[in-house]
């Protein structure tokens, strides 16, 4: 086994398993198709949140963290899209089943027999928990690594292997381009990149909020105009005008407002909230509505929207914290309080780890 040093969430009897405790990991020995990776950036997702707050004393391990780039330090002996020195991104899907009909049509997100995930999957040759990428080294199959696009800040690119690719694919599959009328619900994460994403696509694209505040932020991330969904009369004066409605509120919602600013034919694309929703049939059958839903992607689509941004110079918004600062990051996005995504630079575990004390000692 290789051994690394990481984030590991703790059953500490005093303490909370929301809290992260600097740890030695291992990593699997590299299989004949396996790249070890030095992580250097890692984004911090709600993702991470959740799976911290649902865990339960006794479980499995949990290192979070599924969106991150790095460097290859090692390959395994049948490798050869990779070499040692190569930049990667990784994303949150490491495995899949290959031979299925989503597989084989590259949709390996939606594999039948479910993706294994870069963390708290179960590996599918040995069954072992797999752990993430809040951690200095990662073990992954090379098929389900990406080549870091040259002149893109890496710490910017990692959200895009989370955030990024749940919103291109709506935005392709849907078929947003020059003409195209967009909205995006949501200014956070997944909607900033959202927005980038569309109005480099060619829409015209505008950002729903609460808050009229969020205007000089919609502006300067490309968006057309801010449209205020507490304010009546405006969302009433903007019925049946958008072709996609993105949707990446991460709280329950009605849904109906909503569906009601998407044009003839077009489509509300719901992100953010992943649960029951209720929906009035009539808020579809007026306009012939859609309602669609998506998330993460599969490596076409992966690979396609890293050039895509290598292309256009996109990366995310990121606030970069030294990794031992993890759990003020979680912190701090639990309220919210983040534009738009903290990604953690994991090369001060590099260093030995202090004691409690504030000696230097080992984990």
């Amino acid at each position: 086994m290789r051994t690394t040093t990481g984030w590991l969430a703790t059953d500490d009897p005093g303490g909370s398993t929301e809290t992260l405790r600097r740890s030695v990991l291992e990593r699997r020995d590299l299989r004949p198709d396996d790249l070890a990776v030095r992580v250097d950036f890692c984004g911090v997702c709600h993702s991470d949140l959740h799976a911290l707050h649902t865990r339960h004393d006794g479980g499995p391990a949990l290192v979070p963290g599924h969106e991150f780039t790095g460097v290859v330090t090692a390959t395994g002996s049948a490798v050869t899209r990779f070499a040692a020195g190569d930049p990667v991104a990784v994303g949150n899907i490491v495995d899949s089943c290959g031979t299925c009909a989503m597989c084989l049509a590259g949709q390996e997100n939606f594999c039948h027999t479910g993706p294994t995930l870069t963390y708290s999957g179960s590996d599918r040759q040995d069954g072992s928990t797999t752990l993430g990428g809040y951690s200095r080294e990662y073990v992954v199959r090379d098929a389900f690594a990406y080549a870091l696009p040259p002149g893109l800040d890496p710490a910017g690119v990692a959200p895009l292997l989370c955030a990024g690719i749940t919103v291109w694919e709506p935005l392709r599959a849907l078929g947003v381009g020059p003409g195209s009328r967009v909205a995006v619900a949501g200014l956070g994460g997944l909607g900033h990149l959202a927005v980038k994403l569309a109005v480099a696509l060619g829409a015209t694209t505008s950002v729903i909020s609460r808050s009229p505040d969020k205007a000089d932020d919609a502006r300067r991330l490309g968006a057309h105009g801010l449209l205020v969904s507490t304010d009546e009369d405006q969302m009433a004066a903007a019925r049946d005008s958008f072709d996609v409605v993105i949707d990446t509120i991460s709280a329950p919602h009605d849904l109906g407002p909503y569906l009601r600013l998407v044009a003839l034919d077009g489509t509300l694309s719901h992100l953010g909230h992943l649960g029951p929703v209720e929906v009035n049939t009539l808020d579809l059958l007026v306009g012939r509505k859609k309602l669609s839903s998506a998330g993460s992607g599969g490596r076409p689509a992966t690979a396609a929207m890293l050039e895509f941004c290598a292309e256009k110079g996109i990366t995310a918004d990121v606030e970069v914290l030294p990794s031992a600062r993890v759990n003020e990051a979680l912190d701090r996005l639990s309220r919210n309080d983040v534009r738009y995504r903290f990604v953690l630079d994991l090369s001060d575990l590099d260093a030995p780890a202090p004691d409690t004390s504030g000696r230097v000692a080992s984990e």
